[in-house]
C-alpha cells in the first residue's frame, strides 16, 4: 500500500510541475558576457519537458548571440525572456549546431531574427523536422503545443566571423550528425561544442559517423589545451573547465564501436548484443543502458555488414 501511494503521489507530483510548463530556465555564467542553461540528463519525458538539452548566448557589443533555441516553442520563449532579464541588449543573431530537435524546435520564438546554421543542418531541419516535431509531442506531450518547424534562414560556413562585434571561431565538424558546429568564443574562452560532446550523460547516436565524430572531439580538445580557452559547454551536461567530457565522450565511442565490431565478427544477433550487460566504467553513466539499446539498432546493422565484408 505504501508503494503504491508513493506511485500516485509521484505522479501527481509529476502533473503539477507540467501543468504550468515552466521550465524553471536559470542562466549560469560561464564567463564574462557568457551563459549557458544546463538541461536535465535524462531521456525525453513528459515530466522534463524536452529539458534535457544545453542552450546559451554570448552578450556581445552589437547584440546577443543566441546558441540553440531548446526542443519547444514554449522553451524558446521562455528562453527569450530569461536573456532579457540578464541583458537589455537586442537580439543579434540565432545559431543552429546541428538538426536534432531539442536544439532547433524553439527557433519559433526567434521569428524575425537571422537563424543561421551550417548547409547540411538546413538540410536536416527541412526534410526531418517535422518528423522529429512529432515525435517529441509523441514524448513529451503539451509541452510542445503551438510549436512549428522555423528552419535556419542564414548559411554559415566554418571559420572565424565577426558576429556583433565579437570574435567568433566557427568550428564546421560531424560525426554526431552529418554537420556539427562548434563555437569558439575568442574574447571568453568558452568552446560550445554541441553535441560533439556530453559530459555525465552517455551520448546519442542516431547519425552518427562514429570515426568521424572521433576525428571531431581530437580537433576540439586541441582546442581545450590553447592558452585562452577557459571553459567547455557541452551539448548535454554540466558546464567543464577542462577536457574532460571530451576524453568521457571519446571513450563511449571508442568503447562502442569495439562492441559492435566484435558482436558482429562472433556472428551474434542483434538480441544477443542487446542482452550484452555495459561495462562497469559506463554502468552508472545517466541513460547509458537506454542509449545503448538505441545504438546497438543504429550501429550493429553496418558492423555486421563490415564483418561480412560489404559495404560499410
Amino acid at each position: 500500500m505504501k508503494a503504491l501511494l508513493g506511485i500516485v503521489l509521484g505522479s501527481v507530483a509529476v502533473l503539477a510541475v507540467a501543468a504550468d510548463y515552466d521550465y524553471r530556465l536559470q542562466a549560469e555564467r560561464v564567463a564574462e558576457g557568457v551563459y549557458a542553461f544546463v538541461g536535465k540528463t535524462e531521456d525525453f519525458t513528459p515530466a522534463n519537458g524536452g529539458n534535457i538539452v544545453n542552450t546559451g548566448f554570448i552578450v556581445a557589443p552589437g547584440g546577443i548571440v543566441v546558441i540553440d533555441s531548446g526542443p519547444a516553442l514554449r522553451y524558446g520563449e521562455q528562453m527569450r525572456r530569461a536573456i532579457v532579464a540578464v541583458s537589455g541588449r537586442p537580439l543579434a543573431l540565432l545559431i543552429n549546431t546541428h538538426h536534432h530537435p531539442d536544439h532547433f524546435l524553439g527557433n519559433q520564438a526567434y521569428a524575425g531574427l537571422p537563424i543561421a546554421a551550417l548547409p547540411a543542418t538546413q538540410q536536416g531541419i527541412a526534410a526531418e523536422g517535422n518528423a522529429f516535431a512529432e515525435n517529441l509531442f509523441r514524448l513529451t506531450g503539451d509541452w510542445m503545443k503551438g510549436t512549428e518547424v522555423v528552419a535556419p534562414n542564414k548559411t554559415l560556413a566554418g571559420g572565424v566571423a565577426e558576429v556583433a562585434g565579437r570574435r567568433l571561431r566557427l568550428i564546421g565538424l560531424d560525426g554526431h550528425t552529418g554537420a556539427d558546429l562548434a563555437i569558439f568564443d575568442e574574447a571568453s574562452g568558452v568552446l560550445f561544442a554541441g553535441d560533439l560532446v556530453f559530459n555525465g550523460r552517455a551520448p546519442t547516436t542516431p547519425h552518427a559517423d562514429i570515426a568521424h565524430w572521433l576525428a571531431a572531439l581530437d580537433q576540439l580538445e586541441a582546442i581545450t589545451r590553447e592558452a585562452g580557452f577557459t571553459a567547455l559547454v557541452p551539448g548535454h551536461g554540466a558546464v567543464a573547465r577542462d577536457a574532460a567530457p571530451i576524453r568521457q565522450t571519446r571513450a563511449w565511442l571508442r568503447w562502442l564501436q569495439a562492441a559492435m565490431r566484435q558482436a558482429a565478427r562472433e556472428g551474434l544477433d542483434m538480441n544477443e548484443v542487446l542482452a550484452r550487460p555495459l561495462p562497469a566504467e559506463f554502468a552508472e553513466l545517466p541513460v547509458a543502458a537506454s542509449e545503448y539499446r538505441r545504438s546497438v539498432g543504429h550501429l550493429f546493422p553496418a558492423a555486421e555488414q563490415e564483418a561480412l565484408g560489404g559495404p560499410k
